[in-house]
């Protein structure tokens, strides 16, 4: 089995609803991304996938983040746009977008702060 792995990030603002804590106020963050692919076979050329594609879906799942309040964002309107829920949004626009044959999206991890992240993979 072969796992690739890209990093990207986007800005955005946020609030948690009914989080008793600091967290309940609008505030920011920096989201540093991670997004794992993972298949078993490679290509004729030794590759899994080209990273350049991986980037560009990445890219464009976060692109409707992106500096954006994330509360009024159709996805976060019901849920709370935490760091775990937005972990697994990601996983499942890439998964749309990649899992096809033997390659799938295996983890995305979502890091609020040097010191704190949320990964969402499925078993």
């Amino acid at each position: 089995m072969y796992e690739l792995r890209v990093t990207s990030q986007f800005s955005a603002a946020h609030l948690l609803r009914d989080h008793k804590g600091e967290c309940e106020n609008l505030h920011g963050h920096n989201w540093k991304i991670e997004a794992y692919v993972a298949g078993r076979e490679l290509g004729k050329d030794g590759l899994m996938i080209d990273f350049k594609i991986i980037k560009e879906k990445v890219e464009k799942a976060l692109k409707e983040l992106d500096h954006k309040y994330l509360n009024e964002l159709e996805p976060f309107k019901k849920q709370n746009p935490s760091s775990e829920n937005i972990a697994r949004h990601i996983f499942t626009l890439l998964s749309r977008e990649m899992n096809e044959g033997d390659i799938r999206v295996s983890k995305v991890t979502v890091w609020e702060s040097d010191t704190a992240s949320a990964s969402y993979m499925e078993s």
